[in-house]
């Protein structure tokens, strides 16, 4: 009984549903990994933009009905934030 209870509010044996990975793409020295999270009517636009070690979380509050329609838009919303800021991303 401990057990189910455990699992059922999220205790250590719980199992998280892992999120699909997506093929990361390469932008002017930049990492760009979609990262697009489930919402009610489709997914919200997300990535992690990377380089040299550090990291951003991009997260925008467009949800986008087709999956791939986000990652398409997740990709492009990062790469304009990378034109707009380059390395100040990670200030």
């Amino acid at each position: 009984m401990a057990g189910f209870l455990s699992k059922l509010f999220g205790g250590a044996g719980a199992a998280k549903p892992k999120a699909p990975a997506f093929d990361p793409v390469e932008y002017e020295g930049f990492t760009i990994t979609p990262a697009p999270e489930p919402q009610p009517g489709g997914h919200r636009i997300g990535a992690v933009i990377e380089k040299d070690g550090k990291s951003h979380h991009l997260i925008r509050a467009d949800v986008i009905s087709g999956r791939d329609a986000c990652v398409d838009a997740s990709v492009s919303k990062a790469k304009q934030m990378i034109d707009e800021q380059g390395d100040g991303i990670f200030r």
